[in-house]
């Protein structure tokens, strides 16, 4: 079984804890997004996601997303054809697409890069993750 070991940029969020970021790659373009091990499931931002791809499949869902502060969120899902996280190929993986501006806007006025959205522990279970804060990286398996 073969691993990746993926760095993590840890950003200060002044008073409030740490964010660890990841590097990815979708629809040929570079993002950054949260690890989320509280996130029971990756999810996009949707303006994000359909300025990288104006034809990403964005379906609907029944289901009120809960957490971030809400339990009555709009959610929607769309199917990734190809998820590449550092050097980590994920073929096909379905993601929660939210509307995940009021995080940017956070990011933006502390001075942090925007982010595509969360890697959550859908995938983190996933793929038998190893989170090392002290080495800075996600080692996936």
């Amino acid at each position: 079984m073969s691993e990746a070991y993926i760095p993590l940029q840890i950003i200060d969020l002044h008073e409030d804890g740490f964010h660890p970021l990841l590097n990815i790659k979708l629809f040929d373009k570079n993002f950054k997004v949260v690890l989320d091990t509280g996130a029971s499931r990756t999810a996009f931002d949707r303006q994000l996601l359909l300025e990288a791809n104006s034809l990403a499949d964005i379906i609907a869902s029944e289901r009120l997303s809960t957490g971030l502060g809400t339990n009555s969120m709009e959610s929607a899902t769309a199917l990734i054809k190809q998820l590449q996280i550092g050097t980590f190929i994920i073929p096909e993986i379905e993601v929660a697409v939210l509307d995940l501006s009021t995080i940017n806007v956070a990011y933006r006025e502390l001075g942090h890069p925007e982010v595509l959205g969360v890697i959550g522990s859908d995938i983190l279970m996933r793929y038998n993750a190893v989170i090392d804060f002290g080495q800075q990286v996600l080692i996936l398996k």
